[in-house]
């Protein structure tokens, strides 16, 4: 078996999974090492090279509203599900659980 085919194909796998990961945790407000920590704790670990940008994209895509806290000695972007977000991540879930049911059925076939 080779190795770094499986290892790029799981890569692969967990990266269809990154958005709805994100934005299950935005239902309360959350700055970028936060939300790291909070995933990370929950068994998903996630780069910060990985992590930020996608940030940038939910809500460059209208699905975040984010405020600056520049009361610490080190700003923080703090971000949230706005309702937008919140609607596309309930569509996201259905579609989720869709997939989920579906994949689930192919792999019993062969079991």
């Amino acid at each position: 078996m080779d190795q770094t085919v499986l290892n790029n194909m799981i890569t692969e796998l967990r990266r269809g999974t990154q958005i709805i990961s994100v934005l299950s945790q935005l239902k309360k407000t959350q700055y970028g090492y936060s939300l790291l920590q909070t995933l990370e704790q929950k068994g998903v670990v996630m780069e910060a090279g990985t992590l930020y940008p996608l940030l940038r994209r939910l809500e460059s895509q209208g699905l975040l509203k984010s405020e600056w806290d520049t009361t610490e000695s080190r700003p923080r972007k703090y971000y949230l599900l706005n309702d937008v977000g919140l609607d596309i991540y309930d569509q996201l879930i259905k579609e989720w659980k869709q997939i989920n049911k579906e994949i689930n059925l192919l792999i019993e076939e062969e079991m």
